[in-house]
């Protein structure tokens, strides 16, 4: 019944909002380090952001179908378990439990330490308590409320589009520092153009990160048929210009050695645009926005163990759909959550977690690009108040450029891609224990 109660409230530019508020995180500050280390030439670095932008409009137009043809809690989750089956659907739901947003927390954790560490010079051993202290401390903000938790992400979704734009606009204007050619497009030193551009495509992937949820608001909106692939078009087209923007001035402020695995490359151009006591403050207004884009990760997914819990789908079920009595919230499931994130902060780097939870969501976008097909097909008669255009070259896109960036990883990051596919397939047993406790308890 709630579903079918939510107001109609939500306008183009409600919705244009939301899309912009979901995809930029912190990885159009820090993705860059990575995304030159593979391609080692402006050329294919900017490459990469804009064929990035590309996948990911294609693969938001796509599912954003299914979005308004099962309006249910639960998301992707639900629209793989209408379309495959429940067990694919509990492994989304495991994998974003243990894998996608742990490893958010984690890897923002990280950033958000080495960019304190960098700030203030303080040394390196400090790193990762910084890191979950960082983790925790977000952590506890959500376990004192939703209020809490959504009152600080409003006050950071306007402060992380400051530095945004004050790179952009100062520093397109500033005399470059070091040679940009964006043109012909190739793989510098001694990478192939595939490798090159795979890791590359990887990386800028978790910057474009967010754009399953761009979906979510189309219960809410007044004219979901129109105005919601005009918000994901416009949003992550803008979105794209941002990055690739973004990143032309970083390459312009420093060589590309110095961009190159620098994890404080976004402070250090900074400091070259604005002078040290402006990019420190940048760096301040970088920090905050990090803090924020930790805090809608941390938000969003103590919810989906506490989600899975409530229909029974996980052992210890009746722990993690626990409230606290005076706040509300699945606290079993933030803790467990934080838990998780702080394992991987001791064992991880920002690089890796973003790389590896960016491969395993893209296991399941697959099969949400390919719902829309086999639901075309096998219901033509779903109510569709939206269905993606140019219908079937938009999924076909997604898919294609799904599956390069998965079989490229498998071959290139082998351990990487084996060590998400082992850890969401660990589901499998889960799942089938669970459903044997279930059906003993029922006798």
């Amino acid at each position: 019944m709630g579903e079918k109660q939510l107001k109609r409230e939500i306008s183009l530019f409600g919705a244009f909002s939301t899309v912009m508020g979901t995809v930029i995180g912190a990885g159009v500050f820090f993705k860059t380090a990575s995304v030159v280390s593979f391609a080692q030439s402006p050329s294919l670095t900017i490459f990469a952001w804009i064929l990035g932008g590309v996948l990911t409009l294609c693969a938001g137009l796509t599912s954003a179908e299914l979005a308004t043809a099962i309006p249910k809690t639960g998301g992707a989750v639900k629209y793989i378990e209408y379309t495959y089956g429940k067990l694919p659907g509990f492994l989304l739901g495991w994998a974003q439990s243990v894998i996608y947003f742990p490893a958010n927390i984690a890897a923002l954790s990280i950033i958000f330490s080495t960019q304190f560490v960098h700030l203030f010079h303080l040394p390196d051993e400090l790193l990762i308590p910084i890191a979950l202290a960082t983790g925790l401390s977000v952590t506890i903000v959500n376990l004192l409320g939703t209020k809490v938790a959504a009152n600080l992400q409003s006050f950071t979704l306007v402060i992380k589009m400051v530095p945004i734009a004050l790179i952009v606009l100062v520093g397109l204007f500033m005399p470059a520092t070091a040679e940009v050619s964006l043109f012909p497009i190739k793989a510098g030193g001694d990478n192939s153009f595939i490798h090159a551009l795979s890791g590359s495509l990887l990386a800028t992937m978790f910057a474009y990160d967010g754009w399953l949820g761009v979906g979510a608001v189309a219960g809410e909106m007044k004219r979901p048929e129109k105005d919601l692939p005009k918000a994901i078009f416009l949003g992550l087209s803008f979105i794209t210009v941002v990055y690739v923007l973004i990143n032309f001035v970083f390459l312009k402020a420093l060589p590309i050695e110095q961009l190159s695995g620098n994890l404080n490359a976004a402070s250090e151009a900074s400091s070259q645009i604005f002078g040290a006591m402006g990019g420190k403050l940048v760096t301040i207004g970088i920090l905050i926005s990090v803090y924020g884009a930790l805090n809608g990760y941390t938000m969003t997914g103590i919810r989906v163990p506490y989600a899975l819990a409530l229909e029974e789908m996980i052992p210890f079920s009746q722990q993690f759909k626990k409230l606290s009595t005076r706040f509300v919230v699945p606290y079993v499931a933030g803790i467990f959550q934080f838990n998780i994130a702080a394992i991987m902060m001791l064992l991880g780097s920002f690089d890796l977690l973003t790389d590896m939870l960016v491969f395993v969501m893209w296991l399941f976008s697959l099969l949400i690009f390919g719902a829309v097909l086999i639901l075309r097909k096998k219901e033509p008669e779903l109510n569709r108040p939206y269905k993606v255009p140019f219908y079937p070259v938009i999924p076909i896109i997604a898919i294609l450029g799904g599956l390069f960036i998965l079989i490229t990883t498998l071959f290139t990051q082998t351990l990487l891609a084996s060590i998400g596919i082992g850890i969401t397939l660990l589901g499998i047993p889960v799942y089938l224990l669970n459903k044997k406790i279930k059906a003993f308890k029922s006798k």
